[in-house]
């Protein structure tokens, strides 16, 4: 029980860490939301709209922004990452 504590633990950890510049870089206009996941992991935050989807990585203060339409990235930015 206590490996299965400390694994989880380091994977959010891991997981807070893919907000980065590095692979802010990765994400392009065109990618299915399945090839984000992969680098970025499961978004935090995703809000369905009629005709598209805003997915967020991240804290309010640190973030990746995707918006996604037919489960493709249309638009995305970033704050507080360099």
């Amino acid at each position: 029980m206590k490996k299965l504590l400390i694994s989880a633990s380091i994977l959010t950890l891991v997981g807070c860490s893919k907000v980065n510049m590095e692979n802010y870089n990765k994400v392009k206009v065109g990618m299915d939301k399945a090839e984000v996941e992969t680098i970025l992991g499961s978004a935090d935050e995703c809000e369905e709209k009629t005709l598209h989807t805003n997915c967020t990585w991240g804290s309010e203060d640190k973030h990746i922004k995707i918006t996604l339409v037919s489960d493709k990235v249309t638009l995305y930015t970033k704050k507080g990452i360099e």
